[in-house]
């Protein structure tokens, strides 16, 4: 039984999704793995207080600019090298005591301390990154000039990390970003009746609208600007964990056909009932979009996009997946070009051709990846 260590942060749900996506394929291959997910700076660092600041504040708050100033992350990835040597050995620490096989980080910054403790502890043990945006945000918030391995989802991170110095043996290319299996199987239930069934109307066109799972007060002002629009759809509102939003949703008046949902499991289903998607360009949810045959209207600017994000839009234009706005405020127009039968038709078309398998690509790399670090181990010669 192999012990794998995979790192994240819960800042955001994308980090801890994706381990669970990879988790689920684990199991379902039946490895012989013990898994570990681990809330690196809950767990190892014994603090909450990013996840709280960037939960709270950049998330449900909308307060982008606290991480777009240009200062703020040079100013955060300092706070990193200032706790350097501390953390470095709270994590050796919890390297001797759980002895992996394997490490998988599967969030940015901090790369550099997971690599440098689990060497000093273990030095033969297998660093992995796998990288969940769609580009680095350079300098050095994924990758890291280290001798370790890269799982990176687009070609532009792998030109990063050529660029980086990272031999092509160290690389490893996937078809995209890494998305729970449950949105690659077939929805059975029948649209119509699911609609009807939650207030909808059976036959009109579909939003569904999605700020990650602490949802956004961006929703409101999206929901308000459709409402004045002429348009004649109806939108699936899923708030997660922002009860304020839902309850602000339920409660205020609607001359569209509306559902509004909080946090829930069942995002494929809802997927499955409608027709298009708005939100965030997050590059989880705008995958699960698309996995599900969902053209994608989003937005991208320097000030309320958080800067990792953009690639995720550049990436969504790029391919022709959908439609960016530079401002929500355009949501009417961007809502109105899409529905055109023969823009639709087009974007569809696209989205359907996509075949994104990351999630079963990367858990094939993580097993060679380990079976090379175990014949490497076994052709060492025994210590005399």
């Amino acid at each position: 039984m192999k012990k794998v260590c995979f790192m994240i942060y819960d800042m955001g749900a994308g980090h801890r999704s994706t381990a669970n996506a990879l988790v689920e394929v684990i199991k379902r291959r039946k490895l012989p793995w013990e898994v570990q997910i681990v809330e690196v700076f809950k767990e190892v660092f014994e603090t909450t207080q990013p996840q709280y600041i960037y939960n709270n504040f950049v998330l449900k708050k909308k307060w982008a600019k606290i991480i777009n100033d240009p200062l703020s992350v040079p100013l955060f990835k300092l706070q990193i090298r200032l706790r350097h040597s501390a953390w470095r050995n709270l994590l050796r620490k919890y390297w001797r005591e759980q002895q992996p096989d394997l490490v998988v980080s599967l969030l940015p910054l901090v790369n550099r301390v997971l690599y440098e403790s689990l060497q000093a502890e273990l030095p033969d043990i297998p660093f992995v990154t796998s990288i969940t945006d769609f580009a680095d945000c350079p300098p050095n918030f994924w990758i890291e000039a280290q001798k370790q391995f890269l799982i990176c989802p687009s070609q532009q991170t792998v030109k990063q990390a050529q660029s980086c110095g990272y031999p092509n043996e160290r690389i490893y290319r996937t078809s995209g970003i890494v998305i729970h299996p449950r949105f690659y199987e077939p929805v059975s239930s029948d649209r119509q009746i699911e609609r009807q069934r939650l207030g909808l109307k059976p036959d009109l066109p579909t939003g569904l609208v999605i700020f990650g799972s602490h949802g956004s007060k961006e929703m409101l002002e999206i929901a308000q600007r459709l409402e004045q629009s002429s348009l004649n759809l109806q939108l699936i509102f899923i708030c997660g964990r922002n009860e304020e939003l839902a309850r602000d949703l339920r409660n205020s008046q609607s001359r569209l056909p509306r559902f509004v949902e909080g946090f829930t499991s069942q995002i494929p289903y809802y997927m499955h009932l409608s027709d298009f998607f708005i939100g965030k360009p997050g590059s989880v949810g705008v995958s699960e979009a698309i996995a599900m045959n969902l053209p994608v209207i989003t937005e991208c600017n320097n000030t309320m996009t958080l800067f990792q994000e953009r690639a995720s839009a550049d990436w969504l234009a790029d391919n022709g997946f959908g439609i960016v706005v530079n401002n929500f405020r355009d949501i009417n127009q961007s809502v109105t070009e899409l529905i055109q039968p023969e823009n639709f038709a087009r974007y569809q078309a696209n989205v359907k051709a996509y075949n994104n398998q990351a999630v079963f690509e990367v858990v094939e790399n993580l097993e060679r990846i380990l079976e090379n670090s175990y014949l490497k181990s076994a052709q060492k010669p025994l210590p005399v």
